[in-house]
């Protein structure tokens, strides 16, 4: 076997063909797994802070008497919010249009997809939705707490995490596998801020503790990295066009980062107020939506944050596949053939009379 006829560094599939190059696969080749590895190293590292975070956001919060105190507090505020107390009285509509948003979410994340030909990363997405989905009824169903009852004795169901808003991210994460590399900003970043709506109004409904809302965004970015990290390893990924992001795309990027950052600094700064209040009530109005808007802030930045985070992740990173093999042709190879469809040939042409002055 010819020096230029060996494998490509790297664990390429492919072994060298007539046209290939020695430096093509030093060159290529070591760059394309170098990529790759970078890639899914920093989809895992993500996924690891995401469980990290996921733990603590439990133990904190469910299994820890102030965290359960600080959820109930902040859910009760929701009637001392006059704000959205007046929004859910005066629309009550919202409940049925929450429903079918969602229904509406997953049917544009399959059309694209579908429309787009991309049927192993619809297949993907709709797969890391269930998972994510299935994750979040395991939690609710089988993870330790402390016994809730209600007034007459009943056992309260757990809402840790939220449903909702683990399918709504779900789609908002998914449609980063299928839209185009152009429009990912725009469609994530709009999809992220649907998600914090649905998020912002299952709190405000009292379906929801803050810190449901903040699990499930974790759970759906654990889920939504642990995939990227797959794809990287089966070197489905490659690098993106240096083009930055359309103005729409921008826009919506920016508010997403407005959003984010002013979510986690002002539950940041309201947090300590909120877990200082006394064990037992009564406790005052002002005290009480205090607390509602300190969770709803937090849980707002949060689920900010991870669609920041997906862009974040994929940078400049194309989901498209491996990128044309690039073949040289020229009467320095023999016995090239004809080129594949698709296929580049280059520099030189293959005539035979050509030389190199």
């Amino acid at each position: 076997m010819a020096s230029y006829d060996r494998f490509r560094a790297g664990g390429s599939p492919r072994p060298l063909k007539a046209g290939d190059t020695w430096w093509y696969a030093a060159v290529a080749g070591e760059a394309s797994g170098s990529f790759h590895t970078r890639v899914r190293t920093r989809t895992r590292r993500a996924c690891l802070g995401a469980v990290l975070v996921l733990t603590v956001v439990y133990a904190g919060l469910v299994l820890t008497a102030t965290g359960r105190r600080w959820g109930d507090t902040a859910t009760t505020g929701r009637r001392a919010d006059t704000v959205a107390a007046t929004l859910l009285r005066d629309y009550p509509s919202l409940a049925g249009l929450t429903t079918l948003s969602l229904v509406l979410g997953c049917v544009l994340l399959l059309a694209v997809g579908l429309i787009r030909k991309r049927y192993a990363h619809t297949g993907a997405a709709a797969g890391a939705i269930v998972t994510a989905l299935a994750l979040t009824g395991l939690l609710q169903r089988y993870a330790p707490r402390p016994r809730l009852l209600d007034t007459g004795g009943a056992l309260l169901p757990s809402g840790f995490p939220s449903a909702q808003t683990t399918l709504a991210l779900g789609i908002a994460l998914g449609l980063a596998l299928v839209v185009p590399y152009r429009l990912r900003g725009l469609a994530v970043g709009a999809a992220t801020l649907w998600a914090v709506a649905i998020g912002a109004y299952t709190i405000a409904a009292g379906r929801h503790r803050p810190g449901d809302v903040i699990a499930a965004a974790l759970v759906v970015l654990t889920v939504h990295c642990g995939l990227l990290a797959l794809l990287a390893r089966r070197g489905k990924v490659r690098p993106g066009a240096r083009r930055g992001p359309t103005p729409a795309g921008l826009f919506a990027t920016l508010a997403l980062l407005l959003v984010a950052a002013a979510g986690l600094g002002a539950g940041i700064w309201l947090l300590g107020p909120t877990l200082a209040l006394p064990a037992g009530g009564p406790y005052d109005p002002a005290e009480l939506q205090l607390a509602h808007r300190c969770g709803q802030a937090l849980a707002a930045g949060v689920v900010a944050a991870a669609g920041l985070l997906s862009l974040a992740l994929l940078r400049r990173v194309e989901l498209d596949g491996a990128p044309t093999p690039y073949r040289l042709g020229g009467p320095f190879v023999e016995a090239t053939g004809a080129p594949r469809e698709g296929e580049l040939v280059g520099p030189f042409t293959e005539d035979l009379d050509h030389e190199i002055s």
